[in-house]
C-alpha cells in the first residue's frame, strides 16, 4: 500500500526553470545545453562541481558564482551568470496552484507528505514564503541543510529514516528530472515523472488507486 508521497520542489510547485532558461540563452546567443552544464554541471549525477557543492552547502553562493564565472570563462561565454541573473532575478516562478490543492487535499485523505529539494541555503526565504509547509507537508528535507542531494541515495534514506523507518515500496516520489526519479526507482519507490500537472497528478492518482488507501491515523 501507497501512503506516503514525496514531492521535489522546484518542477512541481513551482514552474520549471528551463523556458526561461532557454529563453534567456536564445536571447544572449549561447547554447543552452552549454549554459547548464557550465551553470549547473551534470545534474543526472552528484559531483564536485560549484552548483552541486553549493546544494549540499558546503560553500556559499558567492563563491559559487565566482567558481562558475571562471568556468564559463574557460568555454568563452562571458555571459553565461547573465541566464543566472535572468532566472533568479525579480519575483521569480510563484507556487502551482493545482499542486499546492492536490497535495492539501491528499494530506486530509491520511496520506504522508514530505517536501524533497535540492536548494540553496540563499534562496531559503524566497522559497519557503511560497507554501505553506507545515499545512502540506510533515517533513522537508533540504540539500542545503543535510548535506547530500537527489539523485544520491543518501537523500532517499534519510528521508525515509526522519519519516519513521519507512519501506520504500510505501512511497510514491513525484520530480520533473527523470534521473531523480530513476534514483527513487531503483531504491524501490513508485516514482512519477513531473513533465506537466495533468499528466502526473493523473498518474499519481492512477498509483494511489491502484495501491490502496491508507488507513484512518497511519
Amino acid at each position: 500500500m501507497i501512503d506516503v508521497i514525496l514531492f521535489d520542489f522546484g518542477g512541481v510547485f513551482i514552474e520549471s526553470h528551463l523556458p526561461p532558461m532557454r529563453a534567456a540563452a536564445a536571447e544572449l546567443g549561447v547554447e543552452l545545453d552549454l549554459v547548464m552544464q557550465v551553470l549547473f554541471g551534470p545534474y543526472h549525477e552528484d559531483t564536485n562541481h560549484p552548483w552541486h557543492r553549493l546544494e549540499r552547502g558546503e560553500i556559499k553562493l558567492d563563491e559559487a558564482r565566482r567558481e562558475i564565472s571562471a568556468l564559463a570563462a574557460a568555454q568563452g561565454m562571458a555571459d553565461v551568470l547573465d541566464v543566472f541573473e535572468r532566472m533568479f532575478g525579480g519575483a521569480g516562478p510563484q507556487a502551482q496552484s493545482a499542486v499546492v490543492e492536490r497535495t492539501r487535499a491528499l494530506r486530509a485523505a491520511g496520506y504522508r507528505t514530505a517536501l524533497l529539494t535540492n536548494n540553496v541555503a540563499e534562496f531559503r526565504p524566497w522559497w519557503r514564503g511560497l507554501l505553506p509547509l507545515e499545512e502540506l507537508f510533515e517533513l522537508v528535507v533540504d540539500s542545503s541543510e543535510v548535506g547530500c542531494r537527489k539523485p544520491d541515495p543518501r537523500f532517499f534514506e534519510l528521508a525515509l529514516q526522519r519519516l519513521g523507518a519507512v519501506v520504500p515500496s510505501q512511497c510514491v516520489f513525484l520530480d520533473d528530472l527523470k534521473s531523480n526519479a530513476a534514483a527513487a526507482s531503483a531504491l524501490g519507490m513508485h516514482a512519477v515523472v513531473f513533465e506537466d500537472q495533468e499528466t502526473a497528478l493523473a498518474q499519481l492518482d492512477a498509483l494511489l488507486r491502484q495501491h490502496g488507501a491508507p488507513t484512518e491515523g497511519s
